[in-house]
């Protein structure tokens, strides 16, 4: 019996690129329409993912992801969890992928992916809402997708946001929020909100907006006028309406219907945009996407 890589973080991320990784989403795509499985159990503040993937033609991935907030105050990473990637052919096992380095991959590249569809190709000012490690890999996507971007970073605490900046050259700290989100062109929100934090009154017409961190259905990040006022697009319909608070309250409320929600990454024709358009994506990550890129980080390792 053939024993299964095991890929570590660093070995493994040195064989990447952000872009080959959104051509690998691209072509998972094309595959037959992946079958998910999602649990989510709770504790408090506390909650347990277990995630798991079969695309025909790609194989199997089973993710258990924990996400711990309190964690952070005691210098521990806030997500933990494992990743195996098994064959589709005869279900062996394949590889032992470290947890994080998907995770980073596959949020960062998942946003970047809807960006590059979404986003004017022109878009120069890139705001990034939100001072955690989601922030740092969607400074490295995004540079690699629109390369003469300037980066501006908000946070609640403005201590942290300076924190950062001093380790990435040219990253700029903004300490007005509503003026930051009027200059800029692209805005990725990646924060812990319960309550909205970008207002839909803030926004100008041809923005793009990259909402990555509300994963409970409690969470959201930005308010109803937001999402009246933008064409709104999923990564996933399966793993966003029913369980994403940023949808799924407006939805129970009325405020938008599902109609409104115009298209996910199997309906690729659909993510269209005219110049002055506001556009909305979800990124809600799902375990399909976990696949492909797994399978992708195994691809390169191999080639490598």
């Amino acid at each position: 019996m053939t024993e299964p890589l095991v890929i570590p973080f660093e070995a493994g991320e040195a064989r990447l690129d952000w872009l080959g990784l959104t051509r690998a989403f691209e072509a998972g795509h094309m595959l037959p329409k992946a079958e998910i499985a999602d649990t989510f159990l709770y504790r408090g503040g506390d909650t347990l993912l277990n995630r798991a993937a079969w695309i025909d033609g790609l194989g199997v991935a089973v993710k258990a992801a924990t996400i711990f907030p309190g964690n952070a105050a005691m210098g521990k990473p806030a997500v933990n969890g494992a990743v195996n990637l098994m064959s589709d052919s005869d279900g062996t096992l394949e590889a032992l992928i470290d947890f994080h380095l998907v995770t980073k991959w596959k949020t960062a590249g998942d946003s970047l992916y809807g960006a590059l569809k979404l986003a004017r190709p022109d878009s120069r000012e890139i705001l990034i809402v939100g001072a955690g490690t989601v922030a740092r890999s969607l400074i490295e996507a995004y540079g690699a997708g629109f390369p003469e971007a300037r980066f501006t970073l908000w946070n609640r605490s403005a201590a942290r946001a300076e924190e950062m900046a001093a380790d990435i050259p040219g990253l700029h700290v903004a300490t007005d929020l509503e003026a930051a989100v009027g200059r800029a062109d692209i805005i990725a929100t990646a924060t812990m909100a319960t309550e909205p934090v970008i207002r839909g009154a803030w926004l100008r017409p041809g923005q793009h907006l990259d909402l990555i961190g509300a994963y409970r259905p409690d969470m959201r990040e930005v308010d109803d006028s937001a999402l009246r006022r933008a064409r709104i697009f999923v990564d996933s319909m399966d793993t966003t309406l029913g369980h994403i608070g940023e949808l799924k309250i407006p939805l129970a409320a009325g405020t938008i219907a599902e109609r409104d929600v115009l298209a996910d990454y199997y309906t690729p024709d659909l993510f269209t945009r005219a110049a002055d358009d506001i556009t909305i994506l979800k990124n809600g990550g799902g375990a399909h996407l976990d696949l492909m890129c797994a399978r992708y980080i195994l691809d390169a390792w191999q080639a490598a």
